[in-house]
């Protein structure tokens, strides 16, 4: 094991400890229904509890490591020239899946990330309702942990048919024909609404799912933590052209169109309709 790894290593029961404060915060503004909600300038929604998981994030994790700077959703306007020169940066999402929390649906999740050298090594995700804990370090296989008992490994589902019936995760907001308009009419697929995206990527990670296909804006926060996790159990996160994604290289922090995949030898170019 790296140096770099032991440090990640000894980072990460802090980090989950972390993440799930923040959940926890999150939790109690949930179910109290004490909360605001605002329409931010992107035309996103926003609540109060996005911000007060925002603040707890930013001070535990600087607390934690005052040499590594924090990018959050919810305080992003840091211009590229300033992020160039950062190493490594935890990059945080404090509440995935705002429309779920303002909903009720409970399907909501903190997300932390570690970014080194534009490569997420290290990835949190905290389902607060469930108390599920979702954790990766590059090169240290992902795990998912249950409020009750120890760690999981976690594999993505691989396939050994040549036509496989897929079990795609979808968001409980877009309308379904738009997902199924970019797949292709010769394969068969079965769909799972769920709400976060950090959560659905997680699902492709544990094998429930084969695949999560994101249409329309997110973020890099959206995906930095999971494309660590997803990545550590045997799949990846890649554009819908089958590109990699990019971190802190470019002056705008949004993500093209994403798919999650758990089976990288499964002819995706011929899955997806390119148009």
């Amino acid at each position: 094991m790296s140096s770099s790894q032991n440090y990640f290593s000894r980072l990460l029961p802090d980090v989950i400890d972390i993440a799930r404060d923040a959940g926890q915060l999150i939790l109690g503004i949930y179910q109290g229904r004490q909360y605001e909600a605002f329409t931010k300038s992107d035309d996103t929604p926003v609540t109060t509890a996005d911000y007060a998981a925002h603040r707890l994030l930013t001070e535990r994790l600087t607390q934690l490591t005052p040499d590594i700077p924090v990018l959050s959703e919810e305080a992003a306007d840091i211009a590229l020239e300033t992020r160039s020169g950062w190493e490594r940066y935890w990059l945080v999402d404090p509440l995935d899946g705002t429309q779920e929390f303002i909903a009720r649906s409970g399907d909501f999740a903190t997300v932390i990330a570690l970014v080194e050298n534009n490569l997420p090594v290290m990835g949190v995700v905290y389902a607060p309702v469930s108390g599920v804990v979702y954790y990766a370090i590059k090169g240290q296989g992902a795990w998912k942990m249950l409020p009750e008992g120890g760690p999981v490994r976690l594999h993505a589902h691989q396939h050994g048919e040549s036509t496989p019936r897929l079990t795609i995760a979808v968001s409980r907001r877009q309308k379904v024909q738009q997902i199924t308009q970019k797949l292709s009419s010769a394969w068969q697929y079965d769909l799972v609404p769920l709400g976060s995206a950090a959560l659905k990527a997680c699902l492709v990670a544990e094998g429930s799912a084969d695949c999560y296909l994101r249409l329309g804006p997110t973020g890099e926060w959206d995906t930095a933590a999971t494309q660590c996790i997803v990545q550590e159990a045997g799949g990846d996160i890649i554009s819908t052209q089958l590109e990699l994604l990019s971190y802190n290289q470019r002056e705008t922090l949004e993500n093209p169109n994403f798919i999650v995949i758990g089976d990288r030898t499964l002819p995706w170019r011929e899955i997806l309709i390119q148009r």
